[in-house]
């Protein structure tokens, strides 16, 4: 049961798209984290490749979860909710195709289509993808996906209205190599070669665990997967599938925005279901801020132990410090007394939160070309891609807007 978070006031304005916060008091309570949004998503997407129905439970409300079922309900696919809050159960057992335009009128700026096209190939022999949005975080190229799809045997057909593939020979085992450990390609590829022919090696997988979590539905359904050392994952191929029972993993970034949020404003926050093993790293740089934090059988206590310190932080693919908490982690830095640095190296311009921080008061300075060389999934040379924080700097109200 979730105890309301005390002295911070919240009201949505008549739009319902507005909140008007009256802050600068400590937060302090107990929430219950829910089930992750990377891992309910594709494990959605994953009720196509079964033969029965699948049920997945703790799956958070969000838009991102309501597009997918959207996606799957478009194609044929029953959605109901399940026995206990947060369960939906999933019938595949009249997926069929959907016209271009449903498709596109349903993923709205998503990009979790691209995930579709394995499972709809194995399902339909076709799949087709709309131009794709998506966070605002970077260019995210789909080329791995595709390079990944066409090894397996995919025709890839580019149309003005997105992407046609077609699998007139069936989808076969392949050896892939991605150039990055990224973590849609490795689901992209966990998907499709569950049901392919034959082996299929993939090397320089994400490792994240949400990627695990995934691998652990997928064997739930009959699949083959192992992990060998150093980012290997072999997937040997299954003719049918059968539906899955699964509750999901806790969400990491929900309790690190949490645990955040206890160090900015001094308080205290109980975060219920986080886990301590899934954020082993989070909780070092935690530590090292100034914060304090007791990991317990059913959740972990996160506040402030005096003044926060800075500290120089650089995300990076797991185990590494995650990108997705960097945001939180900065707003508590600017209460810091120092410099801290924190570098960005997984997306581009995913920095551009911290003008709105700016505008309440922060001390940010955005450097658009790093601060140090070495090798990095970003690149080029104009991007914003690491930010010193100098604090402590009061923060005061703002109108700002929140893009996604």
């Amino acid at each position: 049961m979730t105890t309301p978070l005390h002295e911070t006031t919240l009201a949505s304005k008549p739009s319902g798209d507005v909140l008007a916060i009256r802050g600068g008091r400590p937060l302090h309570g107990r929430v219950d984290v829910k089930g992750a949004k990377n891992l309910a998503t594709k494990a959605m997407v994953a009720t196509l490749l079964g033969e029965t129905a699948s049920t997945l439970r703790d799956v958070p409300d969000l838009s991102d979860v309501a597009v997918v079922r959207s996606l799957l309900e478009v194609h044929g696919v029953r959605v109901t909710e399940g026995d206990e809050p947060g369960a939906l159960v999933f019938d595949p057992s009249d997926v069929e195709s959907a016209h271009f335009e449903e498709i596109d009128a349903h993923a709205g700026a998503s990009r979790i289509p691209i995930l579709f096209c394995g499972p709809l190939l194995h399902r339909l022999g076709q799949a087709f993808i709309p131009d794709l949005g998506g966070c605002r975080i970077g260019d995210r190229p789909i080329d791995f996906h595709l390079d990944a799809l066409r090894k397996f045997g995919a025709v890839v057909e580019k149309l003005p209205s997105g992407i046609r593939l077609s699998a007139p020979n069936g989808l076969k085992g392949a050896s892939i190599h991605l150039p990055y450990p990224s973590v849609g390609a490795t689901e992209q590829v966990l998907l499709t070669a569950v049901r392919a022919q034959g082996q299929t090696e993939l090397r320089n997988a994400a490792i994240e665990p949400e990627i695990m979590d995934l691998i652990a539905v997928l064997q739930k359904m009959g699949a083959i997967i192992s992990y060998e050392p150093n980012r290997v994952i072999l997937i040997e191929g299954v003719e049918t599938l059968r539906g899955y029972d699964h509750r999901s993993i806790f969400d990491r970034n929900e309790a690190a925005s949490w645990a955040c949020a206890a160090l900015a404003t001094d308080g205290e926050i109980f975060v219920g279901g986080a886990k301590q093993q899934e954020m082993l790293t989070f909780l070092n740089v935690f530590r090292k801020a100034g914060g304090w934090f007791d990991v317990r059988e059913d959740g972990i206590l996160f506040r402030r132990d005096g003044e926060l310190k800075p500290v120089i932080v650089e995300t990076d693919v797991h185990p590494g410090f995650m990108t997705d908490w960097q945001q939180p982690l900065v707003v508590a830095l600017t209460q810091a007394r120092g410099r801290s640095v924190v570098h960005e190296t997984v997306y581009e311009n995913r920095m551009g939160f911290t003008a709105a921080l700016v505008k309440m008061g922060a001390d940010i300075v955005v450097h658009p070309h790093g601060l140090q060389d070495g090798p990095r999934r970003v690149a080029r040379r104009d991007l914003e891609q690491a930010a010193v924080i100098t604090g402590p700097t009061p923060l005061h109200g703002a109108d700002i807007v929140v893009p996604d």
